[in-house]
């Protein structure tokens, strides 16, 4: 029963992270609004109820949860939301948020699943649900695109520009100045599809395939392109990133970003049986 308890207010939780992760999709869009302040409020709510959710489930086994992967993962989700609240009240550092709401959101989100939940109850719902879960990714992954050929054409640009060369059609290019505003737009559309797709995902395969889906390597590999994209997008907002640092980096996601995509062909078996 007390486990019961743990896993409804860790659900509770993560309701209230939500608002974390919408305040930092916004903020990396570019959206400035009075929603942080909310955000913040239902984060310190919602670390309280994830410290509940903790020890009932250890009171509940008789011992801290630390020897499998969900209880692991949740209490190490709980000790980020901890040290950012620390650190925001001593430092007021709140770029950082950017990043660690989406990463508790999430985490918190996969610990919650350790116990199932009954099956679709429609199978339209259900490929219905797979279906925009690919379209955001995909995307995701478009907008990924736009920001690699745009880090390409920034390096060889600023290349051109040091060594002076004679002019040539790369003189056609636009300034470097442009070309980062266009990496740092589709770089943040491209996090926020790409974020909104993990989720769908895992929510997916959660009610799909259970606990099983965490031995995936696929799905391991989409949770490692999301946190080098989350990576990006946090080194460029609190860490400044820009020019040659990002364009770098965002070749690499898109690498990560192509191998994922490769790793995820097998699911069109599922969606035309």
């Amino acid at each position: 029963m007390m486990a019961d308890t743990s896993t409804f207010w860790l659900r509770v939780t993560v309701l209230l992270y939500a608002f974390g992760l919408i305040q930092s999709l916004l903020s990396i869009l570019g959206r400035k609004t009075n929603f942080y302040g909310l955000a913040l409020a239902m984060f310190r709510v919602g670390v309280v109820l994830h410290g509940v959710a903790i020890v009932e489930a250890a009171m509940a086994h008789g011992q801290l949860q630390v020897e499998n992967f969900y209880g692991t993962l949740n209490i190490c989700a709980f000790l980020v939301a901890l040290l950012f609240l620390l650190v925001d009240w001593k430092y007021r550092f709140a770029s950082t948020s950017v990043a660690l709401f989406p990463l508790v959101f999430l985490m918190t989100l996969v610990a919650q699943m350790e116990r199932p939940v009954s099956t679709w109850s429609d199978e339209r719902m259900r490929d219905a649900w797979l279906i925009v879960h690919i379209i955001l990714v995909l995307a995701g992954y478009a907008a990924l695109l736009l920001t690699a050929v745009s880090a390409s054409f920034y390096l060889v640009q600023e290349r051109r520009l040091k060594s002076k060369s004679t002019p040539s059609m790369l003189e056609k290019l636009p300034p470097l100045g442009t070309l980062d505003k266009v990496i740092s737009s589709s770089m943040g559309f491209g996090f926020v599809f790409i974020t909104l797709g993990v989720i769908c995902g895992v929510l997916w395969a959660f009610v799909e395939l259970g606990t099983s889906w965490l031995g995936n390597a696929s799905i391991t590999l989409s949770f490692i392109t999301w946190g080098l994209c989350l990576l990006m997008i946090f080194m460029r907002v609190s860490a400044g990133w820009r020019g040659r640092k990002a364009a770098v980096m965002a070749l690499v996601v898109l690498g990560c970003g192509a191998m994922t995509w490769i790793a995820h062909a097998g699911l069109r078996p599922v969606l035309m049986p």
